[in-house]
């Protein structure tokens, strides 16, 4: 998607969304109120590479191998997160478009 014109609390749901568990459940309470497409796509990212971080840092913890992926999801996220200040609703690579489709049912 392009750039479009978004309200100011979309992009904000969007922002707050990637700041970790707490965020992401804030985020999701706001959005309730004032919903959006540009929101719930950067909810659904965030909830993903939420969840793939958390198995990445407390449950794979394998010494090289673990730090690489948690060093790929973490540029992963920063993507994503500069997408949601950016105002674009721009998947991240690779996983981007398979977490919509995971997460299709949260609206």
């Amino acid at each position: 998607m392009e750039r479009q014109t978004l309200s100011t609390d979309s992009k904000i749901i969007a922002i707050v969304s990637y700041l970790g568990l707490l965020g992401w459940i804030l985020a999701y309470i706001i959005y309730q109120k004032s919903k959006s497409e540009f929101a719930i796509f950067h909810l659904r990212q965030a909830l993903g590479i939420n969840i793939i971080g958390f198995f990445i840092f407390f449950i794979l913890r394998a010494p090289f191998f673990g730090w690489a992926l948690a060093l790929a999801f973490f540029v992963l996220w920063l993507m994503g997160f500069i997408y949601a200040i950016q105002g674009e609703a721009k998947p991240v690579p690779l996983i981007g478009d398979f977490i919509q489709d995971l997460f299709k049912g949260i609206r």
